[in-house]
């Protein structure tokens, strides 16, 4: 069985595992997330995962600012190490593969600068599989706020990938890329099925008052 295979069925899956809080990052099952990594508690962290499972868990604290360790959101997602470079000033640039969401259960009283948890994965049994709440998502819709979204905040897309994209692929995109607020990428992080994730984005992107983080980058590539 491939290492992918038995994460979908849930076989095998790590009960600890390493933590990096970090605000308004979003990963999801399938996402591709790129990390510039530099404090050294957090190279120390990828240095043991690249000799271990080579699994970090992503994860957004609830406060970011002032506590070196701030309190968690109870979900977050998994991600394996699928790209790594290390560049002449010392810093790790990481992509990590999504895999699957997981609870937290508790944090671990532990010796490593960087913070680890034991994880249930059972409330996300389904991650990995395909999602047949898909084909109910109104594009249309979807597009139309996208649309209005990006111009609002001053992003540009190649809106011939953007009519291609598969549905799947498209809202991930979307909830990954788009600067919406840490509570808002976590209702779209914890949406029980892709309709409920895309009707999500779609609200998001209609009721957002854009434009304070214009910008000439694309998030799809």
């Amino acid at each position: 069985m491939s290492e992918h295979e038995g994460w979908r069925r849930g076989r095998g899956l790590p009960t600890e595992i390493p933590l990096f809080p970090l605000a308004g990052a979003l990963l999801l099952p399938g996402g591709q997330l790129p990390l510039n990594i530099f404090e050294p508690r957090y190279l120390r962290m990828v240095d043991d995962a690249l000799g271990g499972a080579r699994i970090i868990g992503m994860i957004q604290p609830r406060d970011a600012a002032g506590a070196d360790a701030p309190p968690l959101y109870a979900v977050g997602c998994a991600g394996r190490i699928a790209a790594f470079a290390e560049t002449d000033d010392g810093r790790y640039l990481v992509t990590l593969a999504g895999r699957r969401r997981f609870r937290l259960v508790e944090e671990l009283d532990v010796d490593t600068p960087y913070r680890q948890a034991r994880v249930d994965w059972s409330a996300f049994p389904d991650d990995g599989r395909p999602d047949p709440s898909a084909e109910f998502v109104d594009r249309d819709r979807l597009i139309r706020a996208m649309r209005a979204y990006l111009d609002a905040e001053g992003l540009k897309t190649d809106w011939d990938v953007v009519h291609d994209a598969p549905t799947e692929a498209l809202v991930a995109s979307l909830a990954m890329g788009c600067p919406f607020a840490p509570n808002e990428k976590q209702a779209l992080l914890e949406a029980k099925t892709m309709l409920a994730r895309a009707d999500c984005l779609i609200a998001l992107m209609e009721m957002s008052n854009a434009g304070e983080n214009g910008g000439e980058d694309s998030f799809l590539q």
